[in-house]
């Protein structure tokens, strides 16, 4: 039985129909070699472009006519409708709403997609609705192809990379020479992540990129000048949100300063977790989309709500589960997202984790710890079940804990929240046993404890006596 693969998928589908023309003796790029693209420079299909156990098969990438790379400009002076700006056109850029006296970010989009009318300008216009920035949309859709063209879009996005490096070299040049590139900020989603990392090599010094869910066929395990990497900039985060083997697009391993993987990186909540027939193609495609996806809408629900996304620092999902990475250290978590902030002096990469809410429109989550001081004259194997009651919101009813429950012992759970619980102003406390309490035998929590991952505070709720199985509870603050 062969076992499908998202890179077996890929070199099936793939093929490469463009002829280009070598620098090399006019040979064509089935033969190897390079083309070169003056002001951008030249593009090898040799390894380790190509040629290797993780790129078997070659492509040069398109011209930059036939891709087509267009910037699109956003300001707060026109956060909804943009303006065109070109590197081969200076008066485009000077006659804008371009300013050197803000920082600058760029958004390059994936494998078919496009920054017009689309998540880019839509994450454009909400950055702008929190920072005062040049806001630039690259759309590369001509060039960015399908799945049936992956290779030749994975080496297209070098172009761009370039196209990108190109434009800030101008802006350097050209409209004010002062403007460094510590005031850029790139975001690259799947295959733009690594057009991201390229234009970081071209253009050194850069402030910070974001790659969410870089593409995985043919970047992983290649070296770094072929994909994203954390010295592309002086800040590289990483944003895994489709890994899972076989079919995950997205790139598995830390390539950053700074890698997380929400939800443990691979099967994100809201999203389909089972193909419904054995070789349904769209089911396939829906489940990866999804996932890979994910990342920018979390990225864009960062910018109005950084703190529903904080970072924990932790060596896997599971020990993130378990709480042993929990709660946020004395130097605190960072953010996930649009505020996130490089640790001071990091060289190496690390790992991060959170979970995250399921509903597209409240996707931010807030970690906490339950502990459970119960009160009883019987051991009772069974079920709590919980509610939270706050200003901000209510945590309804949710079964915390099963376990064989003994009178003076402390039970522990996590929960996860789509809302930051600052006042509780109660709590209620149930219990269900798992067979017939023959004996009638009563339990009650003498003492609950509700403490913040953010930064370890907790908040003690008391009540006195015990209740019948099924018989609510209710706890305040002492």
């Amino acid at each position: 039985m062969v076992t499908v693969t998202i890179d077996n998928l890929v070199a099936k589908l793939s093929m490469v129909p463009y002829k280009a023309i070598s620098c090399k003796g006019g040979k064509d790029i089935d033969e190897g070699g390079d083309v070169c693209y003056d002001p951008l420079g030249c593009f090898s299909d040799e390894d380790p472009y190509a040629k290797t156990l993780q790129r078997p098969k070659a492509a040069l990438p398109w011209t930059p006519k036939e891709i087509g790379t267009r910037f699109l400009l956003y300001t707060q002076q026109n956060p909804r409708r943009h303006q065109v700006i070109s590197a081969y056109n200076v008066t485009s850029i000077e006659k804008s709403n371009f300013k050197t006296t803000r920082k600058t970010c760029i958004i390059i989009h994936g494998m078919g997609d496009k920054a017009e009318n689309s998540w880019v300008s839509n994450m454009c216009t909400e950055i702008l609705g929190v920072d005062d920035i040049n806001c630039i949309g690259a759309d590369w859709r001509k060039g960015s192809g399908n799945i049936q063209i992956y290779i030749q879009a994975a080496n297209n996005a070098r172009v761009v990379g370039a196209e990108v490096a190109y434009l800030l070299q101008i802006i350097q040049e050209k409209i004010n020479s002062s403007y460094s590139p510590s005031n850029i900020h790139i975001i690259g989603h799947s295959l733009g992540a690594h057009a991201a990392g390229e234009a970081g090599k071209r253009y050194p010094g850069i402030w910070k990129i974001t790659g969410l869910d870089p593409a995985h066929p043919y970047f992983e395990d290649t070296p770094d000048e072929v994909r994203l990497d954390r010295t592309d900039a002086v800040f590289v985060e990483v944003i895994h949100t489709d890994t899972a083997s076989p079919l995950g697009v997205g790139i598995r391993k830390p390539i950053g300063h700074h890698d997380i993987y929400p939800n443990g990186g691979k099967h994100m909540p809201g999203c389909p977790s089972k193909i419904s027939a054995i070789g349904n193609f769209n089911a396939i495609v829906d489940i990866l989309a999804c996932n890979h996806f994910r990342a920018f809408y979390y990225y864009t629900a960062s910018i109005r709500q950084p703190d529903g996304f904080l970072a924990y620092p932790c060596d896997t999902y599971d020990s993130f589960k378990a709480g042993s990475c929990f709660p946020c250290p004395q130097s605190g978590c960072p953010l996930m997202g649009y505020f996130s902030k490089s640790s001071h002096g990091i060289s190496s990469s690390q790992r991060f984790y959170l979970n995250t809410g399921s509903d597209l429109s409240n996707l931010p989550s807030w970690r906490y710890k339950l502990s459970v001081t119960l009160r009883g004259t019987n051991g009772i194997q069974g079920k709590i079940h919980i509610a939270i009651f706050a200003t901000e919101g209510t945590v309804e009813e949710y079964e915390a804990l099963i376990d064989y429950f003994l009178p003076g012992n402390m039970y522990s759970s996590f929960f996860d929240v789509g809302f930051e619980l600052k006042n509780i102003t109660h709590i209620t406390f149930s219990w269900s046993p798992f067979i017939f309490n023959l004996f009638q035998h009563q339990l009650g929590a003498e003492r609950i404890n509700v403490q913040s991952g953010k930064d370890g505070r907790t908040s003690s709720f008391y009540t006195e006596g015990t209740v019948k199985e099924h018989v609510i509870q209710t706890l305040h603050p002492c």
